[in-house]
C-alpha cells in the first residue's frame, strides 16, 4: 500500500506564506511570485487558524494554573515579609523588656490622669 502524501510544501513554508498573505495587497500576485495556486494558500490559512485554535484550548488550563501559581507565590512572598517584620519587632520588644528588668527600673508606662 502506498503512503498517503501529506503535503508538497513544508510547514515552515506554509506558515511563511500565510504570514505574508496578511500584509499582501494582492494574494494573486503573491501566489504568482511563489509559484503556487491561490486556493492552496487559503486552504493553508484555514488549516493554520484551526490548528492554533485547537492548541489555544489545550494550553488554556495550563496557562490558568501557571497564573494561579504566580499569584500564590506573590502572596507567599508578602506573608513572609510580614512574618519577618513582626519577628524582628517582637525581638526588639523582648530585648527592651530584658533591659528594663535588669536595671530594676520602673516600667515605661505613662500615668493615667485619674
Amino acid at each position: 500500500m502506498a503512503k498517503k502524501r501529506v503535503g508538497k510544501y513544508p510547514l515552515s513554508f506554509r506558515q511563511m506564506t500565510v504570514e505574508r498573505m496578511k500584509d499582501c495587497p494582492s494574494v494573486s500576485a503573491l501566489a504568482n511570485e511563489l509559484g503556487i495556486d491561490r486556493s492552496n494558500m487559503y486552504q493553508w490559512q484555514r488549516q493554520l487558524e484551526h490548528a492554533s485554535e485547537s492548541s489555544t484550548r489545550v494550553t488554556s488550563p495550563i496557562r490558568e494554573l501557571r497564573k494561579q501559581v504566580r499569584e500564590l507565590q506573590r502572596v507567599l512572598a508578602e506573608k513572609t515579609l510580614e512574618a519577618d517584620f513582626f519577628k524582628g519587632a517582637l525581638q526588639k520588644v523582648e530585648a527592651r523588656r530584658q533591659c528594663s528588668k535588669r536595671s530594676g527600673g520602673t516600667a515605661s508606662t505613662t500615668r493615667s490622669g485619674k
